[in-house]
């Protein structure tokens, strides 16, 4: 499970070029395997706009969150022949109101 809280974000340009995402609440994960020989790992939120995404050498991913209650954060690593998922509950995040 996830917590804290997030606070409302306006013209965050480093998520999208399309100014309708550059507003909400962005969530910054870093994930790292424990494992040197991992080929990569994916991140995907669930009930998002967009499928997995193969995160790059720094591990980083933002995510836009517009339903706490609804949405969840699926990372699955592969190493070798093996592959590991875990989904992340959001619900436990507080979104502060646009404003505040």
């Amino acid at each position: 499970m996830v917590r804290g809280t997030l606070k409302y974000v306006t013209g965050y340009t480093g998520f999208s070029s399309n100014t309708a995402h550059q507003s909400g609440h962005f969530l910054a994960l870093h994930c790292e395997a424990a494992s040197e020989t991992a080929d990569r790992i994916t991140v995907q939120l669930v009930n998002g706009e967009y499928g997995p995404v193969t995160l790059d050498e720094d591990g980083i991913i933002i995510l836009r969150i517009k339903d706490k209650d609804r949405q969840a954060v699926n990372i699955t690593l592969y190493d070798g022949n093996t592959v590991v998922s875990r989904l992340l509950n959001l619900s436990a995040l507080v979104l502060e109101p646009e404003g505040d």
